[in-house]
């Protein structure tokens, strides 16, 4: 055959072998996961698009305001849709060392050197000049480093996986705000409840101490025990100034959330507000569909998936490599006193290059890849297990605060019967004024504790969801084909 032709089919055959990336690693990892949850009964796998928007189950248009404005304006996704952009920009670097290169080059100039003596004959011999030089020239470069054994394409791939992380980032940032802003809201909504049966607590409170001050006088009660009731006053006061530190705290902190000076909050969200009646209903997966749904799974997948790129890429640098380039232009050169000269130029060459001796630094480099590969390889199962333990964990706190605002809410039932029963017999005269504001203030103090296990209630349903990796949308699923 023609040597004219055998070199581009040789050059287009190992192209072409370089595609067969002979050196990739394999990034699955085997995960163990459970049939069904150990504490959620009759859990059936169903579509996750329906987590995207858990919060509105609530009903609560405020909260649901404030979830838009932490999307918009938060600063930690804003950070995190920086770092997306970034590592998409590294794909396209990646990518390009995969393409041939093409530059273009022009350069021109005059010199006059006194190294570069002419003899000229002349009519009194030949005389020596140092001659003027125009010289310009230009043109285009080409050179491609043909990927043999698939080392840019894997380095292409790694880029790919760890962009494919960065997007998981923020989507897990996403998920942890949005469970944030929900929580701090309930928490709020909670101790302002509290606060309002405090208050009125403390007005029952005062009242009786002015009973039995009216008592003491008319010497139907003994001093102990309006001191005991002036103490008992004092310390239920001073569990307002905690409750009122707390609801600032929570109202600086969604300011944060919200990306906004905490006054900007203090009007909206100062005045007492009811905690939502509405909750979301039970998310209803299974423990495999954690693998899919929660950001920090696939975030330690795609983890798995640059280190075997990295991998594959570092065992390539073993092999030969292989670079072709050509270049050509037009060039021009004028000497004084001599004719000009032009002429195409042209270049075509490749070479070959392969290790040799380099004390060890190419196989020290695949062990570091190796060991990095088995490091986010355990850790995706480690990943994993926390993720199931973090659900497990939500499920139980929601049946336990649950079950104590069931009990807690026939208590305070309880207590209103009795306050009833306590006020009819005073109206008619067979009981003692004191046993009324005591069966009230009882019934106050359960009344605390029940708006305290409501609002854990709540919350506890928004730590289910957050485990569950809701609020956002899958875009894209990842192969099942390793869960067992």
């Amino acid at each position: 055959m023609n040597s004219r032709y055998l070199t581009p089919l040789t050059i287009m055959s190992l192209a072409w072998l370089s595609a067969c990336t002979p050196t990739r690693v394999s990034n699955q990892v085997s995960i163990d996961s459970p049939a069904q949850w150990q504490h959620a009964a009759n859990a059936q796998s169903a579509e996750t698009a329906d987590l995207k928007t858990w919060w509105q189950g609530f009903n609560d248009p405020l909260l649901n305001e404030l979830i838009d404005k932490a999307l918009a304006a938060n600063h930690d996704l804003k950070i995190a849709t920086a770092r997306v952009r970034e590592a998409n920009a590294m794909v396209t670097g990646a990518e390009a060392a995969l393409y041939p290169s093409l530059d273009f080059s022009l350069s021109g100039g005059r010199e006059k050197r006194i190294d570069r003596i002419v003899g000229v004959p002349s009519g009194q011999g030949i005389k020596l000049i140092t001659p003027t030089a125009d010289a310009v020239s230009g043109g285009l470069a080409a050179r491609w480093e043909i990927d043999l054994f698939g080392g840019r394409h894997l380095e292409a791939e790694a880029a790919a996986a760890q962009a494919e992380g960065s997007q998981e980032g923020l989507h897990a940032a996403q998920v942890g705000l949005l469970a944030q802003v929900a929580t701090n809201y309930l928490e709020l909504r909670g101790v302002q409840q509290r606060t309002g049966i405090l208050q009125r607590n403390i007005e029952l409170q005062r009242e009786r101490l002015r009973t039995l001050q009216v008592f003491l006088k008319a010497g139907l009660a003994n001093e102990a025990d309006m001191v005991r009731q002036q103490t008992l006053l004092q310390s239920t006061e001073a569990t307002l100034p905690v409750l009122t530190n707390a609801k600032q705290n929570l109202i600086h902190r969604l300011g944060v959330l919200l990306g906004e000076p905490p006054e900007n909050l203090e009007n909206r969200l100062a005045g007492v507000g009811p905690l939502p009646k509405a909750t979301p209903t039970m998310p209803n997966l299974l423990p495999s569909d954690l693998l899919v749904q929660r950001p920090d799974l696939r975030l330690a997948q795609s983890e798995v998936s640059a280190a075997a790129a990295s991998l594959g890429s570092a065992r390539a640098d073993l092999y030969p490599k292989l670079v072709v380039s050509a270049s050509g232009g037009v060039g021009a050169l004028a000497v004084g006193g001599f004719p000009s000269l032009a002429e195409s130029v042209y270049a075509l060459g490749s070479g070959l290059s392969a290790p040799i001796f380099n004390a060890g630094r190419i196989r020290a480099h695949i062990a570091a890849a190796d060991a990095r590969l088995d490091q986010v390889a355990a850790n995706y199962e480690l990943t994993f297990l926390l993720a199931l333990e973090d659900v497990e964990n939500a499920f139980v706190a929601h049946r336990s605060a649950r079950d104590r605002f069931s009990q807690l809410t026939e208590a305070e039932g309880s207590a209103e019967k009795a306050y009833r029963l306590v006020d009819a017999m005073y109206q008619r005269g067979a009981g003692d004024y004191l046993v009324v504001l005591d069966a009230q203030r009882s019934k106050l103090a359960v009344s605390d504790e029940r708006a305290k296990a409501e609002t854990a209630v709540s919350v506890a349903m928004v730590s289910l969801y957050r485990a569950f990796g809701g609020g956002w949308t899958i875009h894209s699923g990842i192969d099942k084909a390793s869960i067992r």
